[in-house]
């Protein structure tokens, strides 16, 4: 008989798409070293992303932001 808190809570499947974007996020900004604002100037002044890319990412973060309820 399986445990019926394992299986709501995912029962060895994968993760939900959102809890893995959460997971990954978080070791990345565990891991991450340096000058946020510098490291994306840096990336902007190489070419590696654009001021539209840049753009687009500021708003989706505002975006989730809303949704966790901070402003």
């Amino acid at each position: 008989m399986s445990n019926p808190l394992f299986n709501l809570l995912g029962g060895g499947m994968q993760q939900h798409p959102m809890m893995q974007m959460m997971q990954r996020f978080r070791q990345f900004q565990q891991g991450f070293r340096g000058n946020p604002s510098q490291q994306i100037q840096q990336l902007m002044s190489s070419g590696k992303v654009t001021q539209a890319q840049y753009n687009q990412a500021v708003n989706l973060a505002k975006q989730m932001m809303g949704m966790f309820g901070k402003k």
